[in-house]
């Protein structure tokens, strides 16, 4: 049964609670035994918090049995992101000068979780400040995902997406500022999603792109995470009024596609796309009119993703490398590149970067999709690939020299970060080579209800989120 158990969404486990047939006690050994046994190969713990979630599932065990009203959440095992605050609990930014360090608050998001009665199972890896597009740590090393290992998990959430995809707990908490959600959920296999900019606040946010959010196994399970987590919160100034619509219902939301108007483009004005991805993506588009969607391909004009983020955080890639050389930590060289590159970026460009270039970039998302319910694109342009440093290694894709795959991965998922749209990555579909790949359904600002409801709907025609990894 215990195998069993780690297969079991967060939904499924609600159930099994409820009707007494299955105690969360049960579910943290079997969970915390698989954590045990596929760490090795993966690498996706930084902090495990066993004896606390044991202590835990017996409280939850003890309510249940009282037959207690307890949230969705109650008993449910998750794992939470390093970069993350977890009160009590070991909290590293995956960089060293922080090995020890021990926050005495929760992050926002967790606290909310942690106060419908989720269970930490401990910390997933995380790069150094959730700087790289690979999740690479001089703290902790390389994280597979768990359909190859030696084989990059991406980042910066991959230790949270490896975790889910191997069976480490249902649902993991990440975070999303370029795509740190969404390249590791289409690396791994997992759904994740970033949602409106505003929707899961933070402490003292001052970055308009970034946000926290949910990666699991499916949908609703996703949906159930963000639903307990959104809302208004004084503490973040970007922060928005609870969404009136509920998340978990748009999830369930019956039938098929039949209707829904589908805004597809291959490469978000990039040029570089795998040739399995570009097959896989057109095969996704026909299992979406089978559905009953009506899918138009659309091109849209954005600016070069690289040359953007070097414009827009390439200064604060600048302060990090200052302040954290000052701490004497060991810096990748790719973010002393990052930070070297920005030294040549002028005031203007920065100010363009920020005000201008992101309303042109939401601007140009809008007329792509107009009417359109959703747009849709590959989450990223390659399959998972081997370990090469902070940057990825180097390859050659569809007849282009590529210099750092890390990088490649996140070019179609910073712009709708920038227009801070709702976004979610679904597993589409898997190469020869047995590794899965993504795709991004992407909606218009605050609709992250109706864009749940249509991933939800095409995840329910396809069985990609049903296949297990061997690991």
């Amino acid at each position: 049964m215990s195998d069993e158990l780690i297969w079991k969404s967060a939904a499924e486990l609600g159930e099994l609670y409820r009707s007494r047939k299955v105690s969360p006690v049960e579910v943290v050994e079997a969970v915390l035994a698989r954590m045990e046994l596929v760490q090795p190969a993966l690498n996706i713990m930084v902090t495990a918090t066993a004896e606390q979630a044991r202590t835990e599932a017996k409280s939850a065990e003890r309510r249940f049995a009282a037959g207690e009203d307890l949230p969705l959440l109650h008993g449910i095992p998750v794992t939470v992101k390093d970069l993350a605050e977890t009160a009590g609990v070991r909290t590293t930014y995956g960089c060293t000068a922080f090995a020890e360090f021990v926050p005495d608050f929760d992050n926002i998001g967790w606290a909310r979780l942690k106060a419908q009665g989720a269970i930490l199972l401990g910390k997933t890896t995380t790069p150094e400040f959730g700087l790289l597009g690979v999740t690479e740590s001089k703290l902790t090393g390389s994280t597979s995902t768990p359909w190859r290992p030696g084989y990059n998990a991406g980042g910066s959430s991959g230790g949270a997406a490896a975790a889910v995809v191997a069976g480490v707990g249902p649902i993991a908490w990440g975070s999303d500022g370029g795509g740190s959600i969404r390249v590791p959920a289409s690396l791994c296999g997992a759904v994740g999603i970033k949602p409106s900019i505003g929707r899961v606040p933070y402490f003292d946010c001052d970055d308009g792109d970034s946000t926290d959010g949910p990666i699991a196994r499916t949908v609703l399970d996703a949906a159930i995470a963000l639903e307990a987590t959104k809302g208004h919160d004084p503490r973040d100034r970007f922060s928005v009024p609870r969404d009136p619509r509920n998340y978990i219902e748009a999830a369930r939301t019956p039938g098929d596609l039949t209707g829904v108007r589908v805004a597809a483009c291959y490469h978000l004005g990039q040029s570089v796309l795998h040739p399995d991805v570009r097959r896989l993506f057109g095969a996704a588009l026909e299992d979406m009119r089978a559905a009953g969607a009506v899918v138009k391909e659309v091109e849209i004009a954005l600016p070069d993703t690289e040359e953007y983020f070097a414009h827009i955080n390439g200064h604060a890639y600048r302060q990090y490398t200052e302040e954290l050389e000052g701490m004497g930590v060991e810096l990748w060289p790719m973010i002393k590149q990052v930070a070297t590159v920005a030294d040549k970026v002028t005031a203007r460009q920065v100010n363009d970067a920020n005000h201008a270039g992101k309303t042109a970039i939401y601007n140009a998302f809008m007329r792509a999709m107009a009417g359109a319910d959703v747009m849709v694109t590959p989450t990223t342009a390659v399959p998972a690939f081997p370990h090469g440093g902070a940057r990825g290694p180097a390859a050659i894709v569809d007849g282009h020299h590529v210099e750092a795959l890390g990088q490649l991965c996140h070019m179609t998922t910073e712009p709708p970060s920038h227009a801070g749209l709702p976004a979610i990555s679904v597993p589409g579909g898997f190469t020869p080579e047995g590794l899965p790949i993504g795709l991004q359904f992407i909606g218009p600002l605050w609709a992250d209800a109706d864009l749940i409801s249509v991933a939800a709907r095409y995840q329910r025609a396809t069985d990609w989120h049903t296949r297990r990894p061997a690991v």
